[in-house]
């Protein structure tokens, strides 16, 4: 299973929409967002691709109400999970939350396979060793919104456990993995 990893949008519909698009053009079956959307119309041009999306709030939380009256209304594609997530998806124990520094714990813990991550608009994919004896990927897929760094997503394949950080153009095109 391939799916499309996103974070700090902040009320940049357009590429958000368009790093979804690209994702689902590469085979993306669902959507985890880490953080930081603020605003249901943020989330309203995305979820038009089809994809089922995963949601935690982040530090910029926006209308919480509106993010759960919006889950209603999309009929089970909207996943609103509130400050953290702990799904699983395409077989895999995924961690979903806003803050790097609580991600990069989680991933420590060795109780999730996949721990997604977001707050410092910083892309990174990193298997960090766990004190289990085991080992966890952390992604954190940068600011798909671009500010004060590149617009940046990161389509991952669950099966391979294989994460790429992709780079929107100025125009919302997909640019090679970076």
């Amino acid at each position: 299973m391939k799916i499309c990893i996103v974070s700090d949008s902040h009320d940049r519909a357009e590429p958000l929409a368009d790093a979804v698009r690209a994702a689902k053009a590469a085979g993306a079956e669902a959507v985890i967002h880490c953080g930081d959307l603020i605003g249901t119309q943020t989330l309203k041009p995305a979820l038009e691709h089809g994809l089922p999306v995963h949601l935690v709030h982040g530090n910029n939380l926006g209308d919480a109400a509106a993010l759960a009256r919006l889950e209603r209304a999309r009929g089970g594609q909207l996943h609103y999970h509130g400050p953290d997530a702990r799904i699983e998806l395409g077989g895999r124990r995924v961690f979903v939350v806003h803050y790097d520094d609580h991600g990069y714990a989680a991933a420590c813990t060795g109780q999730w396979e996949l721990v997604c991550c977001g707050h410092s608009h910083r892309a990174e994919v990193r298997r960090i060793d766990a004190v289990n004896g085991g080992s966890s990927w952390l992604v954190n897929p940068g600011t798909v919104a671009g500010l004060a760094a590149p617009r940046t997503w990161v389509l991952g394949d669950l099966a391979a456990m294989r994460f790429e950080v992709h780079e929107l153009g100025q125009r919302g095109e997909d640019a090679a993995p970076a």
